[in-house]
């Protein structure tokens, strides 16, 4: 199972899950894949989410509206006393246990129908630590990992999905304060720059300074956790 954002990577591994599944069912399997529709209240981009689920054709779909629960977590950590700065870093905050909130509705769907999480880590989100730690960031399995957004794009279209979902500008829109924020703006670099980066192309030195600092500062997200072990060899 998936979460359908509207975006091009949930709509390209959506559609690579569909097809894995109906050619296990032709081989005797009895697999479905299960597209989730996970919004916060009412999606500001609703209708690319569902065009996505329409090229897609998934065998299910589960529909759940998280808003509640991310609601009720967040009022609870303020009734314990716990403070999340100003506003924009509350929002931030907030953002991240969307992410996460997500996570745990389809983990427990994943659960129920005896499923698989997928992913939708790419080489461009995961240079830059694009993702949320136990958000986004956790899934079973990555059909997208290793590949350039701009392969991704390249993938949806052999694949034959709509231009103006393959073409549709990236956004995360966790934040309520910026909604519909372009991932691009958010990372201070474009996905060009990152893809030529990755596939060993002349990139502008600015972009390859940011994109390092990027990589260096999120070296946290791309690692397990810090145990004793690692610590006494690290001396």
């Amino acid at each position: 199972m998936l979460g359908i954002s509207g975006g091009v990577d949930s709509l390209t591994a959506g559609r690579l899950c569909q097809l894995a599944a109906a050619e296990l069912r032709a081989q005797g399997y009895a697999a479905q894949f299960v597209a989730m529709r996970l919004p916060y209240g009412e999606q500001r981009d609703a209708h690319a989410a569902e065009a996505a689920i329409a090229f897609i054709q998934p065998d299910q779909v589960l529909r759940v509206n998280i808003q509640a629960a991310v609601d009720a977590t967040l009022q609870s950590m303020i009734d314990a006393g716990a403070s999340f700065g100003d506003a924009h870093a509350a929002d931030f905050i907030a953002g991240n246990v969307r992410a996460r909130q997500r996570m745990i509705v389809q983990y427990a769907a994943a659960n129920a129908l005896e499923g698989l999480v997928v992913g939708t880590d790419h080489a461009a989100e995961a240079v830059m630590g694009f993702f949320t730690k136990h958000g986004d960031g956790a899934c079973d399995v990555a059909p997208l990992t290793g590949l350039t957004k701009r392969r991704i794009r390249a993938l949806a279209a052999h694949l034959g999905a709509p231009a103006e979902l393959v073409q549709k500008i990236p956004t995360a829109d966790l934040e309520i304060l910026r909604p519909l924020h372009p991932d691009e703006t958010a990372l201070g670099v474009r996905y060009d720059a990152i893809d030529d980066f990755l596939e060993g192309h002349a990139v502008d030195p600015e972009a390859a300074a940011r994109i390092v600092a990027a990589y260096r500062n999120t070296a946290h997200k791309r690692a397990g956790p810090v145990t004793p072990r690692q610590r006494a060899e690290a001396n």
